[in-house]
């Protein structure tokens, strides 16, 4: 008797069991479906967010105000925010839930200089303005806090079960932010890292980066009278334009994935004066992060040559180093069905004639405007990609996966003005829900499937294989003064 009582009080338990497990695939659907309501649902005040990233406008480890606002909403939504890591004052790591899995999703908000343009669509630039986000990093890192905020709220509701950290990122262009972040081992506990990008189209990240290592070339010379005493003077200026000409006639000799490129930052300040000191910034690339590394010996070759030519001396600093991207064609391809179900962005008539005035100043065909309301499939050669990134940094440290949203006007090309223009207006903050969005449905996707995050895993593993980390640009501090 006491047998048989057991054994029907553990029937309803068992078919509880047994309906839980049965229903347990679609919970994940579920989730997803709330989320994109409730991201939806916060679109005014997240436009408002990127547009106030947009006007602040501040170049790379001078965020301020745009890290300050990104921490305080993640604050006011239940996070708990460690600031100043890496020993940069505009970074941190905000941190919402307790245990496994770590779910990571890096946020980005500094600015070009140089860039200041009203949001118009005729070439305009902003008197006083020395920035502007022409690569949307203010909608970067609007979207990424939305997302995590998503993720918070699910944990909190007890529909998720783990830790999710937005790391905020500064000085992605050229200062390489995360490279210290993951020098300091920032991203050490996490198991997955989600990240995006603004730009014309909508697609997963399939192609990787380039590595590169960019510097400052600085001339020593001996000043003098231009005109009255020429022979007295060393001309640090002479000795700029004797590497960048070195360097040119190298390019014919290096593999031709390189890409080099420079802007003399200090040329002397009158034509009279022998200059006697004179600066050029300089970025070598490539896709392998060893052989950037032996193209840039041989820059420094030229800049040595130059010195010794022009009777100067020569010193040089290291200002910033990215690894080339790791990629996790696991997580990919789990991101690409989020992506499909999100959906890319559609414009109204008023959008549309604005995309028309802004195509018409492109000097090259542009895409059909209705391409910013489809998704990228397929990837070919003429994809690979040519620009770099510190994201690169990290999917060395930690599986890492990554989209770009149709933030700005189909043709649209990055570090433009027309990307400025795009990045406080509707068009911009779409795109930005798109990235949230699909962020996000990742997340949960992470979140629920354990064995998501092997697979990953043991893929990221393989990819990286017996290599271990080194930063390209060395033990230095953080370069917090390389914009000025």
């Amino acid at each position: 008797m006491i047998k048989k009582l057991l054994l029907l009080t553990a029937l309803p338990v068992l078919g509880s069991f047994i309906i839980c497990t049965a229903q347990k695939k679609p919970v994940a659907p579920a989730i997803k479906t709330t989320a994109i309501t409730d991201l939806q649902a916060g679109y005014e005040n997240y436009k408002k967010i990127a547009v106030q990233i947009w006007d602040y406008a501040e170049v790379g480890y001078k965020e301020y105000k745009s890290s300050a606002l990104l921490q305080q909403t993640l604050k006011d939504n239940g996070f708990t925010v460690e600031a100043g890591v890496a020993g940069i004052p505009t970074a941190f790591v905000a941190q919402y839930g307790s245990g496994k899995p770590v779910i990571g999703i890096l946020a980005e908000f500094d600015a070009l200089p140089g860039l200041a343009q009203d949001s118009v669509a005729a070439k305009t630039p902003l008197a006083g303005k020395p920035a502007g986000h022409g690569c949307g990093h203010n909608l970067f890192g609007t979207a990424s806090i939305a997302a995590g905020i998503e993720i918070e709220k699910l944990i909190a509701e007890g529909k998720l079960k783990g830790t999710v950290k937005v790391f905020g990122c500064p000085a992605e262009e050229g200062g390489s932010g995360k490279v210290y972040m993951v020098r300091a081992g920032l991203f050490n506990d996490a198991d997955a890292i989600i990240h995006w990008h603004p730009g014309d189209a909508n697609e997963v990240t399939k192609v990787s980066a380039l590595a590169n290592i960019s510097a400052k070339f600085r001339f020593h010379g001996i000043a003098a009278h231009a005109a009255a005493a020429p022979e007295k003077g060393r001309s640090a200026l002479d000795a700029v334009e004797a590497m960048d000409y070195m360097v040119n006639m190298m390019r014919e000799h290096i593999p031709q994935q390189t890409r080099i490129h420079y802007v003399i930052t200090n040329g002397g300040k009158a034509p009279n004066v022998v200059p006697d000191f004179a600066e050029v910034y300089y970025y070598v690339r490539h896709p392998e992060k060893d052989m950037v590394r032996e193209i840039f010996k041989r820059v420094v070759k030229a800049a040595n040559g130059a010195a010794e030519g022009t009777e100067t001396t020569m010193d040089y600093e290291i200002i910033g180093g990215t690894h080339d991207l790791l990629l996790n064609n696991t997580l990919a391809d789990a991101m690409q069905k989020n992506l499909l179900q999100v959906g890319g962005v559609k414009y109204t008539a008023e959008e549309t004639a604005f995309a028309q005035k802004i195509q018409a100043t492109f000097n090259y065909k542009a895409p059909a405007i209705a391409t910013a309301d489809s998704i990228k499939t397929t990837l070919n050669a003429a994809d690979a990609s040519t620009g770099s990134t510190d994201v690169g940094d990290v999917s060395y440290a930690v599986p890492t996966v990554g989209l770009t949203a149709a933030t700005w006007v189909p043709g649209t090309a990055a570090h433009s003005w027309q990307a400025v223009a795009c990045g406080s207006k509707d068009i911009g903050a779409k795109g930005l829900m798109v990235a949230a969005k699909t962020m996000a449905l990742t997340a949960i996707d992470l979140f629920t499937d354990h064995a998501l995050i092997e697979k990953a895993t043991q893929e990221y593993k393989a990819a990286l294989g017996n290599y271990k980390y080194q930063a390209l640009l060395g033990d230095r501090k953080p370069a917090l003064n390389y914009r000025d």
